[in-house]
């Protein structure tokens, strides 16, 4: 076998080094675990002291918007001291925020428990974006690994132009190219979710549009990754060492260069489970997906904060457990190369 398995200069993307400044630097194992924890939970602290800050000042509050037509402004008044509006933002985002240990979220702007509100949709979202992260990672190490292994040729520069146009592609445009093709002109597939007994979509199909205009700009976004991390692999002495063995190129890629590229991965599957939660907002909406996307939607309209901040906290809370493995994952192979 002559030559690199893959030329760095023909990589797409890449990987920058890992700072490793700071009090992470220097703290051993269960005390880097513990800062990683720290570090995340404080980061979700101040996203749900944004999101109340926010709220507060979009015009109007939930006391308006909940009003039926024909009530006085006497009758807006009693239900905005009920709803608690009328204290400081400061001291709602207190009391809210201690409730969070044991569970309890709040109560929406109409009067039901937001554990209750989310209970329904969060597993039709949790479903929906599981699957749309499995199959992001999938199709990225397939398309990545399929481009590492041809560096430089048709393929490679074919899945580096693909991938870069899927990644660019916001989810509402592949949604409507998706409902265009597989629903309106074919007819394979259905348009719109509909609702079971038990709230779940009715059948196995309703998720196949949903999961693909999730799924598509990831797998973009995802195989850049892949193909930078196995790039900044290929000039590594153990690598060139297996090259010249004579090794075949498929266990050069899985036993010599995946290892290292893992923590690049790992991070980029973090970032993604982020980005599809963003995404399922629009795509839930255009395609009637009972999720959280609908009820977040529907909380901003009704300025609801304790819905909004409950949202936001339960999503956030499954990325940042997302992004303290992909920083463990990490430092555990970092580790033991430094």
């Amino acid at each position: 076998m002559a030559g690199p398995l893959i030329p760095a200069s023909t990589a797409d993307g890449g990987t920058a080094p890992e700072d490793r400044s700071g009090p992470a630097r220097i703290l051993p194992g269960a005390g880097r675990a513990a800062w990683l924890v720290a570090r995340r939970l404080g980061m979700l602290a101040l996203l749900l002291a944004a999101v109340f800050a926010a709220i507060e000042v979009l015009p109007g509050d939930a006391a308006q918007a909940t009003s039926e037509r024909g009530e006085s402004a006497a009758d807006v008044a009693v239900r905005r001291a009920a709803l608690g509006l009328d204290r400081p933002v400061t001291e709602r985002f207190r009391d809210w925020m201690s409730g969070l240990p044991t569970g309890d979220l709040g109560t929406t702007a109409h009067g039901q428990p937001v554990t209750t509100v989310l209970s329904g949709p969060f597993p039709n979202t949790l479903l929906l974006g599981s699957l749309a992260l499995a199959l992001s990672i999938t199709g990225a190490l397939a398309l990545g690994s399929w481009a590492t292994l041809r560096p430089g040729g048709r393929v490679d520069r074919a899945v580096a132009a693909a991938s870069t146009a899927a990644f660019a592609l916001p989810e509402f445009v592949v949604s409507v190219a998706l409902l265009l093709v597989f629903s309106q002109w074919t007819g394979w597939l259905p348009a719109v979710t509909l609702t079971g007994p038990d709230g779940a979509p009715a059948s196995w199909d309703m998720l196949v549009l949903p999961l693909l205009a999730l799924a598509i700009p990831q797998i973009g976004w995802n195989t850049r990754i892949v193909r930078g991390a196995f790039a900044d692999q290929a000039d590594l002495p153990h690598v060139q060492a297996a090259i010249l063995d004579g090794l075949p190129r498929h266990r050069i890629l899985t036993h010599h260069m995946l290892p290292g590229a893992l923590p690049a991965i790992a991070v980029s599957t973090a970032t993604s489970a982020g980005m599809l939660v963003g995404g399922a907002v629009v795509v839930e909406t255009l395609f009637n997906y009972p999720g959280i996307g609908a009820v977040l939607a529907g909380a901003l309209t009704d300025r609801d904060t304790p819905l909004v901040a409950g949202v936001v906290a339960v999503t956030g809370a499954a990325i940042s457990t997302l992004l303290l493995l992909a920083d463990l994952i990490r430092d555990r192979i970092l580790g033991t190369h430094r």
